[in-house]
């Protein structure tokens, strides 16, 4: 058994850090804050209480193989092929369309990054000099590229320090109640379906004692991301006869797949999301127990429906608008361009 090899130091090096991070091993639930102030139990889907590091390498690699055979089929780009939203000498603002990939990654597939260094070039002579943030291949939207040094450590600087905001738009599965609300649910790496995120629980934080970070990786052991969503109900629509919502996300913290993760975790996955959507990849309702999740959630019949009717057809999640300081000029800039479904 994996836990009975380690050490005891390296156990209780373990869980130091667990209980640094604010995971008391006393409690085996957390606590959703909505925007009311009301508050839900949380547990998780499932808790693997002895694993295996092998088995979560072996899980690790088959994912990150079709992950990058799904990133070789991002759409190629000609520098001709950008929508440029705003250009000067130290920035380019553009919107970027779905199924492309905004950096190239180590296969040197086709990119956003590449056409926009074909095009604008940059004062380093490198294109990965140019990445300041980026999106995922099925989301679209607005896309902030630096084109000189000086802009590059600004906008670093900013994206660090939380001086930007993002706006997103999404349709998500079922009619969300409440008109606003915010969504505060700690991340942390999926070990059951690595490499995706998930909802951080306490069982799930007990499960990682024992695991060998040299075979898991460092990433898997990761001490809770906080994180928050707040969002706006723009509209509640109709979708091939299918209740769907309209919303306005903000992404406060920015992890990974956070608007995936807290949407799916609400009950309401958004629409055409294939990896923590209706049978994803991931775990589903973002890794918590179904009998927990609000009682507007989206039923897996309504999921089940939407699904079916969005099969082959992008995600629904748009970077519709981001506002910041220019890094060298130091001008308030805001930009907005409207989601294509």
């Amino acid at each position: 058994m994996m836990m009975m090899m380690l050490t005891l130091p390296i156990l209780l090096m373990q869980a130091a850090l667990l209980l640094e991070a604010g995971h008391s091993f006393q409690s085996t639930a957390f606590h959703r804050r909505m925007h009311q102030r009301s508050r839900y139990d949380y547990t998780s889907s499932s808790t693997s209480l002895f694993l295996s590091s092998s088995d979560i390498q072996a899980k690790l690699k088959a994912q990150m193989a079709k992950l990058q055979d799904r990133d070789r089929a991002s759409a190629a780009m000609s520098p001709d092929d950008i929508d440029v939203v705003y250009e000067d000498e130290h920035i380019v603002v553009v919107n970027k369309p779905c199924g492309v990939l905004t950096v190239p990654g180590k296969e040197d597939n086709p990119s956003l990054n590449k056409a926009v260094f074909e095009r604008f070039g940059s004062e380093s002579g490198r294109m990965d000099k140019m990445v300041v943030h980026r999106l995922g291949m099925d989301t679209s939207g607005l896309v902030v590229f630096a084109r000189t040094n000086a802009a590059l450590r600004g906008m670093n600087s900013l994206f660090r320090t939380r001086k930007v905001t993002r706006k997103y738009e999404a349709l998500v599965c079922g009619h969300v109640a409440q008109d606003s609300g915010s969504i505060d649910l700690p991340l942390m790496r999926d070990y059951e379906c690595p490499p995706f995120m998930r909802v951080s629980t306490d069982d799930h934080q007990r499960a990682l004692i024992g695991l060998d970070a040299e075979v898991v990786g460092k990433k898997m052991l990761e001490s809770p991301k906080d994180s928050l969503t707040t969002y706006e109900v723009v509209s509640r629509e109709s979708m091939d006869g299918n209740d769907v919502s309209r919303l306005t996300l903000t992404s406060i913290s920015g992890r990974t797949h956070q608007l995936n993760v807290h949407c799916a975790a609400i009950g309401h996955p958004i629409v055409g999301d294939t990896v923590y959507g209706y049978n994803g990849e991931a775990a589903a309702n973002g890794g918590l127990d179904e009998s927990a999740l609000p009682a507007d959630k989206a039923s897996a019949e309504l999921q089940q429906a939407i699904a079916s009717a969005s099969a082959g057809k992008p995600m629904c999640v748009h970077a519709k608008s981001i506002s910041f300081r220019h890094p060298v000029t130091k001008e308030d800039l805001s930009f907005e361009c409207s989601a294509p479904f």
